[in-house]
């Protein structure tokens, strides 16, 4: 068995740990690098670094950066008279700086992102979703910002004009990215965000049709628990996009991409798995994990 899953952080990168103590090193994962920024002098990738935090069992019980992390760099630029509105821990920061120092040897986003996760000792591949610059940019009150801006700075809270992603255009999936794809036996839409976790990955040309052409079953699971959304803009994402925050919408937006939906909420228009998709322990993201690849064994 081999399955792909897309992510972005957060529900996604739950849903990955829960399916990579199933799989070990059968499991892919294919990364969101449109929230990627630059800053501190690190090139920080959040969705592929807090996926690998969590493969790692390093992820800190925010949900968000290494367990046990200092946060000495950003109190002294701060007791400096600097403003550091991202907080990235001292650990963190190493890691993001060591990227940066393999992408200027030449490494590509995806041999880059292998050496980083395979120093922590994870054995399942996560994968950029491509090599190319790609940034999801948010317009807000007339002005554009960087979804990291949108996200820390304004903590998500803004109004939501427009979303683009910058560079998608002319970048493409990975060769990693389309073999993996082209071999699984599941793929799985993990459940993040639609629109600015997942849409980046789908805006890429030829991701589309790499899903649909795709052998193996695409089954998407929603983000939404118990009629809410757990952690950041999500309902915000679909209302801008003109869908409810439910797995209607969810599915709406994947509209021609996936064969099935896991969700806690009663869907007819295509096969379901109603389940409790709650992944707050490590017992239910396990559990969420089995009934996903049980569920997608039965689409094969």
């Amino acid at each position: 068995m081999s399955v792909v899953l897309l992510s972005g952080g957060s529900g996604g990168a739950k849903l990955a740990r829960g399916l990579y103590e199933l799989l070990d090193d059968a499991l892919t994962v294919v990364a969101n690098t449109a929230d990627d920024t630059e800053i501190y002098g690190a090139y920080v990738s959040p969705d592929p670094d807090l996926l690998t935090y969590w493969l790692a069992d390093r992820i800190d019980e925010r949900g968000w950066g290494i367990a046990g992390d200092s946060f000495g760099a950003v109190e002294m630029l701060r007791e400096l008279g600097a403003e550091p509105w991202f907080g990235l821990g001292d650990r963190d920061l190493g890691l993001c700086l060591q990227r940066r120092l393999l992408r200027e040897a030449g490494l590509s986003a995806t041999d880059a992102q292998a050496q980083l996760t395979a120093a922590l000792g994870v054995r399942a591949r996560v994968l950029p979703m491509s090599d190319q610059a790609v940034r999801t940019r948010i317009r807000t009150s007339g002005a554009w910002v960087s979804l990291q801006e949108f996200m820390v700075r304004l903590h998500a809270s803004a109004p939501i004009e427009e979303i683009e992603f910058d560079g998608a255009a002319d970048a493409t999936p990975t060769a990693e990215v389309l073999a993996a794809l082209g071999s699984a036996s599941s793929i799985v839409i993990g459940p993040s965000n639609p629109v600015i976790s997942i849409g980046p990955i789908l805006a890429l040309p030829g991701m589309r049709a790499a899903l649909v052409e795709a052998p193996a079953p695409v089954i998407a699971v929603s983000p939404i628990v118990a009629g809410e959304v757990l952690k950041g803009p999500t309902a915000a994402c679909l209302a801008w996009a003109g869908l409810p925050a439910d797995a209607s919408g969810v599915l709406a937006y994947y509209e021609g991409l996936v064969d099935g939906v896991v969700c806690d909420e009663p869907i007819e228009a295509i096969p379901a798995l109603r389940c409790d998709t709650l992944m707050s322990t490590p017992e239910q993201r396990r559990a969420v994990a089995t009934r996903v690849l049980e569920f997608a064994g039965s689409l094969g």
